[in-house]
């Protein structure tokens, strides 16, 4: 952070700067300090701890008019980022309750989302399912919902799923999540999306699906990865009930939320152009980048040789697999830090699943939204150490 070593940052998810986003977001902001009366409410008073009520009934306008969603402004509440939105929603879900029973949160398909592992403040209440593997080429898979397999009963609490998944960039299909919410309702229990990188914004998923909302589904969604993770602007669309303890419990936890991205979106989503910038600039300029850098993989791993990139179907990652590497992907790790190059080992993504499975000590995420010098050359190194690796005897 100090400065001074060339790091190639490949381990975190910051979004990458997309110009003509910036544009929208410096016009808006004009806009914004050009109305005089209106900049000084945003920064002189309070929102309720709902939201901003303007923003949440143009969202609320979006979200009927657009995917048929049958919401309105008490189905949605705003948080300080969908992660304090995640730690308030697995806590109020999860955990020993007044009657001395601990719930869970069942995870469908491990790896998943490392932000949720130290959320709930009762420790082993993740539970996760362990996936199939399809082989797609030789050299790409992808991971798949063992619905067979579930460990679903009476201690689960609810099922969360991240769409696109991070860390892989696995987006589950719609069918896929259709079975998931008939699952949540057969058990009474709601079926948690997280849709921060995902549809109908930012948009950064390459396949088309559609967005589903239920009144058993809890929908969470972000300004972060359109471009502003500066605002702090979470979004959780779910029953009225749950948006009022929400609202309750970010009335004790923070007052009341940021306001400056809510008044940035408003009007874009009102006229409709949010979802033009994510359709227009956003998606395709992540695809492109994915599509780079998974070439750049190719070009630096020799065809012979046993690794799986996992097909990338949105968000900004890269999961690779590096099958039977003798060493762990925390060793990895430390040799690639060693030589500058920052990735996130792949263990810690399974923090749910309970068996021993070699599988995890094999895979490592990247991310693919920094400059493209430094995730080609990032790739590279990984490439000259796994290579390197491979010739040691295994341990």
């Amino acid at each position: 952070a100090g400065g001074g070593r060339d790091w190639k940052m490949l381990g975190g998810g910051n979004p990458a700067r997309v110009p003509a986003a910036e544009k929208v977001w410096r016009r808006r902001l004009d806009e914004l300090i050009a109305d005089a009366d209106r900049m000084e409410r945003l920064l002189v008073y309070y929102d309720g701890p709902q939201g901003q009520a303007d923003f949440i009934d143009a969202l609320s306008g979006a979200l009927r008019d657009r995917l048929g969603w049958n919401v309105g402004p008490e189905n949605i509440g705003i948080t300080n980022g969908s992660q304090t939105g995640f730690f308030m929603l697995l806590n109020m879900l999860a955990g020993t309750g007044a009657d001395g029973k601990k719930r869970r949160i069942l995870q469908p398909i491990a790896p998943e989302y490392i932000g949720y592992a130290d959320q709930l403040i009762e420790e082993d209440c993740f539970i996760a399912g362990r996936p199939g593997i399809e082989h797609i080429d030789a050299h790409t898979f992808k991971y798949r919902i063992d619905f067979a397999n579930l460990p679903i009963g009476e201690d689960i609490a609810a099922i969360c799923v991240s769409r696109p998944t991070n860390p892989t960039g696995n987006v589950l299909t719609d069918d896929e999540i259709r079975s998931l919410a008939l699952l949540a309702d057969e058990h009474d229990i709601p079926l948690i999306v997280d849709n921060a990188y995902g549809a109908p914004f930012p948009g950064i998923i390459f396949d088309d699906i559609q967005p589903m909302w239920e009144p058993n589904m809890v929908v969470s969604l972000s300004l972060s990865k359109l471009g502003l993770p500066g605002t702090r602007t979470g979004i959780v669309v779910a029953r009225e009930d749950m948006i009022r303890s929400l609202s309750a419990m970010n009335a004790i936890v923070s007052l009341a939320n940021g306001n400056i991205g809510q008044a940035i979106a408003a009007p874009l989503l009102r006229s409709g152009e949010l979802f033009d910038l994510c359709r227009d600039e956003i998606r395709p300029f992540y695809e492109a980048k994915s599509l780079r850098a998974i070439q750049w993989i190719h070009e630096a791993m020799p065809d012979d040789f046993d690794y799986h990139v996992h097909v990338s179907e949105g968000a900004l990652f890269l999961w690779l697999w590096f099958r039977d590497l003798p060493i762990t992907s925390a060793e990895l790790y430390r040799r690639l830090k060693e030589r500058g190059v920052l990735v996130i080992p792949g263990h810690y993504f399974f923090y749910g699943l309970k068996d021993d499975w070699r599988h995890r000590d094999e895979c490592i995420r990247l991310t693919y939204s920094q400059e493209e010098d430094t995730v080609r050359e990032g790739i590279r190194i990984i490439a000259e150490e796994v290579l390197k690796a491979s010739l040691q005897p295994r341990h």
